[in-house]
């Protein structure tokens, strides 16, 4: 418990200011954290007995980057589309050496380490970005203590119990209400949009957020793995505390997108 009060002391701050200060600062953090995912990600494969193609994700990793952050959100469709006729090629070239759950699950590391972590730095581009990002930030991380605190208070029904024992029905319908809460809260303080504006931001967060920490938990289980990594002491790896992120971040930037 120490640890982890210590790592948050220290990460929370650094995680934070990076975004706050924005540009290359939370261009640097991005590249960063997705490096890491990724090579968490890649070792989590590599438990289940499945080859990590680590040099070709990691040159597309930087590919990706170089033209996200020169030429914007523009490349991003073309750049998914390579990436897949990258490894469907390398499938058809090298099968059966290489084999269809191989490939797929390589292509899917790129995908969810890269792509959708990808969208913090997006979402800090966007106008009035360093609110939505922080306001992202904060309803995960509401919809976590709400889940935790209300869950072991009052759990008694699991949510899904074969990926994760812990967690109840109760404890996620109270980590939902702790996100209304904290958004209206945000509301109130910060403004910048129409209340229902936030309550819809509120719900796509609470729920992704929560179905973002199961997917990791599943993904953990099938390697039969606790953590994902020993990166963050207290927490485990970069996957294990942005798994959350992970899944809302892409919705609420285009959610934004969308309605504004």
């Amino acid at each position: 418990m120490v640890k982890r009060i210590i790592s948050a002391l220290i990460g929370a701050p650094l995680f934070l200011g990076l975004i706050y200060l924005g540009g290359p600062y939370t261009a640097f953090l991005v590249v960063v954290l997705t490096l890491l995912a990724l090579r968490e990600f890649m070792q989590i494969g590599e438990q289940m007995g499945i080859r990590a193609w680590t040099k070709l994700t990691t040159i597309v990793t930087v590919v990706w980057f170089i033209c996200l952050l020169i030429a914007g959100v523009e490349w991003m469709l073309q750049m998914l589309v390579f990436w897949l006729l990258i490894g469907l090629g390398r499938l058809a070239l090298t099968y059966p050496r290489t084999s269809l759950s191989e490939t797929s699950f390589n292509l899917l590391s790129v995908l969810y380490s890269v792509v959708l972590l990808s969208h913090l730095y997006l979402l800090r581009q966007l106008p009035n970005g360093v609110e939505w990002t922080f306001l992202a930030i904060f309803l995960v991380w509401a919809t976590d203590i709400g889940a935790y605190l209300i869950g072991r208070q009052f759990g008694s029904h699991l949510l899904a119990p074969q990926v994760s024992p812990k967690k109840t029905v109760e404890g996620s319908l109270g980590g939902l209400l702790f996100s209304i809460a904290v958004a209206l809260v945000f509301w109130r303080f910060v403004g910048g949009a129409n209340w229902i504006m936030y309550i819809l931001m509120s719900v796509i967060i609470g729920i992704s957020s929560q179905i973002g920490d199961l997917f990791e938990s599943a993904l953990k289980r099938s390697a039969g793995v606790k953590d994902s990594g020993k990166l963050i002491p207290g927490h485990g790896g970069i996957l294990d505390r942005f798994d959350s992120l992970i899944f809302a971040l892409p919705l609420v930037y285009y959610g934004i997108r969308l309605l504004s």
